[in-house]
């Protein structure tokens, strides 16, 4: 069976979007997804594109998969740039201890740094030629800047040297950051392109991965500069991030300036909780929790995305979606549910 959501005549149209990242109403419920698993990809009603550059068919097609589920944008990376981890003992789920690869400033300056400015992105002017009409690429980054530290230094090793050696953690986000920063500038050069997002998680359930005061030492500049990035080249700056965040929101919101903030989970804040305490002052994405959207029956989870739908319909500056993502063991039944009640007037 293949799936195609929208009824017949919709087209996507990125300045829906746009107005909930202006925190305004759009003409109609807008859709928001950091990514969806396989299975759903192979049941989506698409017409196929080829195309010499494999890097253009790839992209295009994946975008028209998109837009055969209602989306407004495509979310992708530009590039295979990021930074290699070492072996890790597991693949679904793994430790953030695992796959440490830099120890000292020896293994640092022995680490095969990758390079942003090796790859051409040029093919993204090619891929607009071909894009649904009325869609825009938003591009996340591979990990993030606390992430990516993370996941070369190890968890428990970076929180001993905030103490032991921050001259060494200095070194360490300088190195990341910065590259992350030239990747972000690259891209947002494109008229394809219509927003950046970082995706850098950020948090436990209950408290921030680091110290407030340590993430704003470490790790929120190069997010500041990555939003100025995507403003000064007229782009929107989204966070997704996982975790607590009432200690840093203020930071997110009035010293980063990102315009919208994904990832909400039902045991840390409801999406409608959420919704309350932070409109207007930055636009909420997704919310459906992971764990509901898993156990949940379809029914209950269009009730849940129609009554979200209806609590910001008059106010904006919301987008339907799930908490986090789409992995493979949400049934699919409630994914295409939730994506069905956002097309409910035109589908009765």
């Amino acid at each position: 069976m293949k799936i195609r959501i929208p009824p017949a005549g919709w087209t996507p149209d990125f300045n829906q979007l746009k107005k909930v990242l202006e925190k305004k109403a759009p003409d109609r419920p807008v859709l928001f997804e950091f990514y969806m698993n396989d299975v759903i990809h192979g049941e989506v009603d698409f017409e196929p594109f080829a195309h010499p550059d494999p890097r253009v068919e790839s992209l295009v097609n994946y975008a028209r998969r998109f837009e055969a589920l209602g989306y407004d944008y495509c979310c992708t990376s530009a590039s295979p740039f990021g930074f290699r981890r070492g072996e890790i003992k597991a693949a679904r789920t793994f430790s953030i201890n695992d796959g440490v690869v830099i120890t000292d400033d020896a293994s640092f300056d022995a680490y095969p740094w990758d390079d942003p400015d090796h790859y051409d992105m040029d093919y993204l002017n090619e891929v607009e030629k071909y894009l649904p009409k009325g869609m825009k690429l938003v591009i996340s980054g591979n990990d993030g800047v606390l992430e990516n530290v993370i996941k070369l230094v190890g968890y428990q090793n970076l929180c001993m040297a905030l103490y032991d050696n921050p001259r060494f953690v200095q070194k360490m986000f300088d190195k990341v950051g910065g590259d992350m920063v030239r990747y972000y500038e690259k891209c947002a050069g494109y008229n394809v392109v219509g927003a950046l997002l970082s995706n850098d998680d950020w948090g436990f359930n209950t408290q921030t991965l680091l110290p407030p005061d340590a993430m704003r030492e470490y790790v929120f500049p190069w997010h500041r500069r990555i939003c100025q990035i995507a403003h000064d080249n007229g782009k929107f700056a989204l966070l997704h991030s996982c975790g607590c965040y009432d200690a840093i929101i203020d930071d997110v919101i009035n010293d980063m300036k990102f315009d919208g903030r994904h990832s909400y989970e039902d045991k840390i804040r409801p999406v409608e909780e959420a919704y309350e305490e932070l409109y207007p002052r930055i636009a909420v994405l997704g919310g459906m929790d992971i764990g509901f959207m898993s156990t949940a029956t379809p029914q209950q989870v269009f009730d849940r995305a129609k009554a979200m739908l209806e609590r910001t319909r008059t106010r904006g500056g919301y987008a339907l979606g799930t908490g986090n993502s789409v992995p493979d063991y949400i049934p699919k039944e409630n994914y295409y549910a939730m994506l069905k009640a956002a097309f409910y007037e035109t589908l009765v």
